[in-house]
């Protein structure tokens, strides 16, 4: 590359890098805790049910929503959820289909008894503050599009990064820090050290993240697209007086696809179904396919299928990149790894801090010379 295209692609490192730093290193100290959430909220939450008598079965689902609504007289049901790990399901009511987050109450149901096993309205807890400043900075939307902007000036910095300073580190051996050196120059060596043995987790970390933070605007625009067309039909419809029962609407869709299991419902009326259906949103049952959603809306009157559709690739993507940021499709093993990398980023941003501070009044190609040597030519030298 010539002297001007090294000091462009510095210019454009040097910025973004400057712009996002602080708002990354807030990412990845509230990203931290939030890899291991799981396993923070089975050791400060007690999730063991009370015994009940050998052989005791399973209430309907019909009987669960019911007990969630006797707590909170005058709410009706709007969306359930199963827990992957216990006979538990978790009923949201509220007083409306549009309902606020605020109005809502989501309550733990056990199925064997169908008693309220937990309360899931708290938003005020330790885990629940790093997830909101790691999601929109409290803002809502607009702080979710801001962070996702600062993923995607955190990618370019990282590709601007490798295109400065790889032509200049094929001079020295891999993982060489020049101690001997300024103090600056060392601490250069362990930034270009730790981005390029983090460079593909940064970069795939980085751009899920941004895919994430799209995720209210992909939701809508399926909703108008894909949920429009297969509610269409009912479009002119009066919205049903009585519905059919809840556990006849899930058997309907977990017999229309088979090997398939329930993750939640949405009941008529509210944001992820329509006014006439239930919507019953199937994963698979393997661990190659438990990410995959598939959406089978039951008609809410008579429990016939009306409609099963796969989910478009931007949906599929927005599904796969969740579990991909947080490292939680591989077990604890993973876990720890993503944790190990997320350090490591957290000193590739502070040093990158520290580099900016410390820097001297120093032309660029100056300092591009202390990195490469004599591969850049000093000002005015032909290119």
């Amino acid at each position: 590359m010539t002297n001007r295209t090294i000091k462009a692609w510095y210019l454009v490192h040097k910025w973004t890098s400057l712009i996002c730093t602080l708002f990354m290193l807030l990412l990845c100290l509230t990203g931290l805790p939030l890899i291991f959430h799981d396993e923070i909220d089975q050791f400060t939450e007690d999730s063991s049910l009370p015994p009940v008598p050998p052989g005791t079965g399973l209430r309907t689902l019909d009987e669960a929503v019911a007990a969630a609504r006797a707590a909170y007289p005058g709410e009706r049901g709007l969306f359930l959820s199963f827990d992957e790990d216990r006979p538990v399901v978790n009923v949201t009511t509220g007083p409306t289909a549009g309902a606020s987050r605020k109005e809502m109450h989501i309550s733990a149901i056990d199925l064997r008894t169908t008693r309220i096993v937990g309360e899931l309205n708290d938003e005020s807890g330790f885990m629940h503050v790093m997830l909101r400043l790691h999601v929109d900075l409290f803002a809502g939307l607009p702080g979710e599009l801001f962070l996702g902007f600062m993923g995607f000036l955190l990618f370019v910095s990282t590709v601007s990064g490798v295109v400065v300073y790889a032509p200049f580190m094929r001079k020295l051996r891999f993982g060489t820090v020049r101690t001997t050196r300024s103090a600056r120059l060392k601490w250069l060596d362990l930034h270009n050290l730790l981005g390029i043995v983090t460079l593909m987790w940064v970069a795939v970390v980085g751009l899920t993240g941004v895919i994430n933070t799209l995720s209210v605007p992909l939701v809508a625009y399926w909703r108008s697209d894909q949920l429009a067309a297969m509610v269409a039909p009912y479009k002119d419809k009066p919205v049903p007086e009585r519905f059919v029962s809840l556990d006849a609407a899930v058997r309907t869709a977990m017999e229309a696809a088979p090997g398939t299991r329930p993750q939640f419902v949405a009941f008529p009326g509210v944001r992820f179904s329509s006014n006439h259906h239930y919507a019953v949103w199937l994963k698979g049952a393997t661990p190659a396919t438990n990410r995959i959603l598939t959406p089978a809306l039951v008609d809410a009157e008579t429990g016939a299928l009306t409609a099963m559709r796969s989910m478009p690739w931007y949906m599929l993507a927005l599904r796969l990149s969740q579990p991909l940021h947080f490292g939680d499709y591989g077990g604890l093993p993973l876990k720890i790894l993503w944790a190990a990398l997320d350090v490591a980023a957290i000193a590739i941003l502070g040093s990158g801090l520290y580099l900016w501070v410390v820097r001297r009044r120093t032309s660029v190609e100056a300092r591009l010379r202390e990195v490469g040597g004599d591969r850049v030519p000093a000002p005015g030298a032909a290119e």
